[in-house]
């Protein structure tokens, strides 16, 4: 798949970021023997530019910052067909991942389009352009609204998911998420949780990133394990991907 094709609106420093850096470390790499600088000076800009250039591998390549995200488990919505809430959908990754793993299913895409997570212009027309790109736009619905206050209906959706945008919250606000993502789902309901896991990708690419919990307690299982209990779901599964920590729950009685 192109990476380049899609337009999810992340900056240059998410998207380019590391290419620059090799551009940088590389002209540092030849000043170095140029002027002939110690040794080690040489193997520590050798070392940065190594770096700089696995982290944009792993960007595009394993991480696919640039394209769709994929489904972590076929167990996900096994009827191929209903209506999926996106909380958080922001540019449309995981609204993408859902409409074509599930060819048959619709999605309402819920986000604040509004703030800044990382993308550049967020908006339900850059939604629409990646689902038009991708041939779905037909049974895609962009809606404005907070994750905290869906405005939806009690018990009117077969399924949702989120995928790296309930991480962002505090705790208040990740089991208000959680109580209104169990209210507007039928019985039996699935819910597909993403956030960002602390593993070997996100510490090479991301070695200096603070946000999204990497280093703190929202990346621990357990924790999130319990808030999706406590908030009356049961999980049925719980998996790792590059970069991502998995939950797939469903809402109990």
């Amino acid at each position: 798949m192109n990476i380049f094709a899609y337009d999810f609106g992340y900056d240059g420093p998410w998207s380019y970021g590391h290419l620059i850096a090799a551009v940088i470390f590389a002209v540092m790499l030849g000043v170095s023997f140029w002027r002939n600088w110690p040794l080690w000076t040489k193997v520590l800009v050798d070392l940065l530019l190594a770096w700089s250039i696995a982290g944009y591998v792993i960007l595009q390549l394993v991480l696919r910052i640039n394209l769709p995200l994929e489904l972590p488990t076929d167990n996900f919505l096994t009827a191929g067909t209903g209506q999926v809430l996106d909380a958080g959908a922001g540019s449309g990754r995981s609204s993408l991942m859902v409409l074509q793993g599930r060819p048959q299913s619709r999605v309402i895409a819920l986000d604040l389009y509004a703030g800044y997570f990382g993308i550049q212009d967020n908006t339900p027309d850059r939604l629409y352009a990646n689902a038009r790109l991708a041939g779905v736009a037909d049974r895609l619905e962009a809606k404005v609204g907070d994750m905290r206050e869906i405005p939806l209906a009690d018990e009117t959706l077969d399924a949702a998911v989120s995928a790296y945008a309930i991480d962002h919250l505090e705790i208040e606000g990740i089991k208000k998420s959680f109580a209104e993502i169990r209210r507007v789902l039928r019985p039996d309901g699935e819910f597909l949780l993403m956030v960002i896991n602390n593993d070997v990708w996100i510490r090479i690419a991301y070695p200096f990133f603070l946000h999204h919990g990497y280093f703190g307690p929202r990346t621990n299982i357990e924790r999130w394990r319990n808030l999706l209990t406590d908030a009356g779901f049961e999980v049925l599964e719980q998996g790792t991907q590059p970069a991502t920590l998995y939950f797939l729950v469903r809402k109990g009685t």
